[in-house]
């Protein structure tokens, strides 16, 4: 098949990947790492090589690291319990099975009932779920500066290497 073929997926990839970033529905630096995969493996990986592929893949991983922190760093923010925490983290999880309305409020939604377990005070547990939903809201302008520096990285190392 053509390589313009799979330079054009690949930038198909790229711009899911970024909505991505900021639509929970879909995995944004996923799709982002592998259009920009599929763009270096149309052309043989003669322009960007292991190591520009290497430091994008960090940086994937440094998004999904700023995805499921976020929530727990807004809610700690506003003075969580520790059960909050971990509500906050259980309820990121378990809102994966749940589409987007999951994905949006799970964390929120757990971290309220871990503060309402651990101190009961419904004003302080509101507090929580604000606090966890803003960390959510952080971390989608983090994973779209985090796309963009993937792409960056990919710009690069193919200028370099024209």
């Amino acid at each position: 098949m053509d390589p313009n073929v799979y330079l054009a997926i690949a930038v198909i990839l790229v711009v899911l990947g970024v909505l991505g970033t900021v639509l929970p529905v879909l995995p944004g630096a996923l799709l982002v790492f592998a259009g920009l995969f599929l763009a270096a493996w149309a052309q043989d990986f003669t322009r960007v090589g292991l190591w520009g592929l290497a430091i994008i893949g960090a940086l994937m991983a440094l998004s999904f690291a700023v995805d499921f922190i976020a929530s727990m760093a807004g809610a700690k923010r506003v003075g969580a319990s520790p059960k909050a925490l971990v509500g906050a983290a259980v309820g990121g999880l378990a809102g994966l099975f749940f589409g987007l309305p999951g994905i949006l409020l799970g964390p929120c939604i757990g971290a309220v009932l871990g503060e309402l377990i651990a101190r009961g005070g419904f004003a302080q547990a509101a507090r929580v779920g604000v606090g966890t939903w803003l960390g959510l809201l952080v971390a989608a302008v983090a994973k779209l500066v985090i796309a963009v520096l993937m792409i960056g990285t990919f710009a690069a190392f193919y200028v370099a290497n024209s």
